[in-house]
């Protein structure tokens, strides 16, 4: 009984201990601006007048994390020397870590690194220092974290991971790291939407798509609602997308839950580019959807549009 109270007291305890002590004196102000503006002497002078190291505003944050997020290395390293807790975290979650990496801090990274900043820190949003770099293509950073040993399955509150952010953003070194170290292309977050699918959705660089297939994705693989990449692709208008998984080899006809094709999204968006690529590639005119609609339905209101007169073509 005992030991089962005091598992529960340190249960309690122990996501306290994540957050600094809230100090708005006249002093702890000034050396948390100070901090942020580098102020070496001052941040000096008020920690040997017993000023404390880890105290935070209201919002959590500590004048290392205000010397991080404001890129002063030799503040952050000062504070570090004189007992500045590296893991403390903001009320949103956030800690030095995760400050660096959104800002692209490398040096101060490898300085929170080897004091032990855990890395599986998350912001309110449930994203790591990994997944923030990833996310802002920071190839040196994501390298350095990985070479550390960060997890790039770690999933945020949406279950995206680090590769999902890179590739939704068209970064491909960073898309190459990750699968070079692990990453599993396959894996799907809450809306069951895969790397591929962000790349196909983003259209940001056709390269990522050609680097996820070569890393074996399924480009067949579908989100909860039945859609391919191919039609979210479509869906977004994005033809230079269109064209790579058509060439790619995935299958020009599938349909998501709805019965719509990649066909019928490429015409409710009005790109004939990608309708004419789909043709080309062999997709069914014909396809109804649960509605009994076919792609020449959706031209209603722009019969004369470019679309339909693709359509209305026999030849494609």
């Amino acid at each position: 009984m005992m030991i089962r109270k005091l598992v529960c007291c340190l249960a309690l305890v122990l996501p306290l201990l994540l957050h600094a002590a809230e100090d708005n004196s006249p002093q702890g102000k000034e050396m948390r601006l100070a901090a942020g503006v580098d102020d070496v002497e001052t941040v000096t002078k008020l920690l040997d007048a017993g000023v404390d190291v880890n105290s935070s505003n209201k919002f959590g944050k500590t004048a290392l994390m205000m010397a991080v997020e404001n890129g002063n290395l030799l503040t952050a390293s000062i504070l570090l020397s004189r007992g500045a807790d590296v893991n403390l975290e903001t009320q949103s979650g956030c800690s030095a870590l995760t400050f660096a990496a959104e800002h692209g801090m490398i040096e101060l990274t490898a300085l929170l690194l080897e004091r032990g900043a855990n890395m599986s820190a998350k912001t309110k949003s449930g994203q790591t220092a990994l997944m923030l770099a990833a996310r802002y293509g920071i190839v040196d950073m994501v390298e350095q974290l990985l070479f550390k040993g960060a997890n790039p399955e770690e999933v945020d509150k949406e279950g995206m991971t680090a590769l999902m952010l890179a590739s939704a953003n068209g970064h491909l070194d960073v898309v190459n790291w990750l699968l070079s170290h692990g990453a599993n292309p396959d894996r799907q977050d809450n809306k069951g939407k895969t790397a591929l699918i962000y790349a196909a959705d983003y259209g940001k660089n056709v390269q990522v798509l050609e680097a996820l297939a070569a890393a074996n994705a399924n480009l067949e693989l579908a989100s909860n609602d039945g859609a391919t990449a191919l039609i979210w692709a479509a869906g977004a208008g994005n033809a230079e997308a269109e064209r790579t998984l058509l060439h790619l080899g995935v299958n020009a006809n599938a349909q998501d839950l709805e019965g719509t094709t990649a066909l019928m999204e490429a015409v409710q968006v009005r790109s004939p580019e990608t309708v004419k690529a789909l043709i080309s590639a062999g997709a069914d005119k014909e396809l109804k959807n649960k509605d009994g609609k076919k792609a020449i339905d959706f031209t209603s209101g722009d019969r004369r549009g470019a679309c339909a007169m693709i359509l209305a073509d026999t030849d494609g």
